[in-house]
């Protein structure tokens, strides 16, 4: 009993998906892993265009619910290694940035990392005055749970934004 006990402590680390030891590409996207959000939605749809100079990046996040789940999940959204927002259950965010190459993250705020695959990366070479969409997929299959975020056609990405509702986020203290 005390050897299976030993294993398990020895195991802790790891089961707790520590980006210490996450692979640099994932520290280049992805924000600190104790940065945690508290999220609601709102029915709010602001018209945002890009600031001068900048390009506009929304993150959908896409949820669909199993019968037999009963909660939202959390997802935290990254770029070039800070968070900067989460959604939660099917919402959106959208933020600006710099023309250039950037990386960015979508990452599980509170699952158990047992039940499902770390953070999903994509990148993004963004031009000034330009908007790119992403989805972040969440996908259940039998008890364990996916998290791909894809880049979107601007079609697809701004029907995903006016049918879900705004991301409101702020972090925890």
């Amino acid at each position: 009993m005390k050897a299976l006990l030993v294993v398990v402590l020895s195991l802790l680390p790891a089961l707790a998906g520590d980006q210490a030891s996450a692979p640099a590409v994932v520290k280049a996207a992805c924000g600190p892993d104790n940065v945690k959000f508290k999220v609601s939605s709102s029915g709010q749809r602001p018209a945002a265009q890009p600031e001068p100079g900048k390009a506009l990046v929304y993150v959908v996040e896409e949820f669909d619910r199993p019968r037999n789940e009963i909660g939202k999940p959390t997802i935290r959204v990254g770029l070039d290694g800070s968070w900067v927002g989460a959604n939660r259950g099917t919402s959106y965010l959208f933020f600006s940035v710099e023309p250039g190459e950037h990386h960015l993250c979508a990452d599980w705020q509170s699952l158990p990392p047992w039940l499902h695959v770390p953070a999903s990366l994509a990148n993004l070479t963004a031009e000034s005055a330009r908007t790119y969409y992403f989805r972040a997929r969440v996908m259940e299959n039998a008890g364990y749970f996916t998290l791909d975020l894809e880049p979107v056609n601007s079609d697809q990405g701004q029907m995903l934004v006016t049918t879900s509702p705004l991301s409101g986020y702020r972090p925890k203290k």
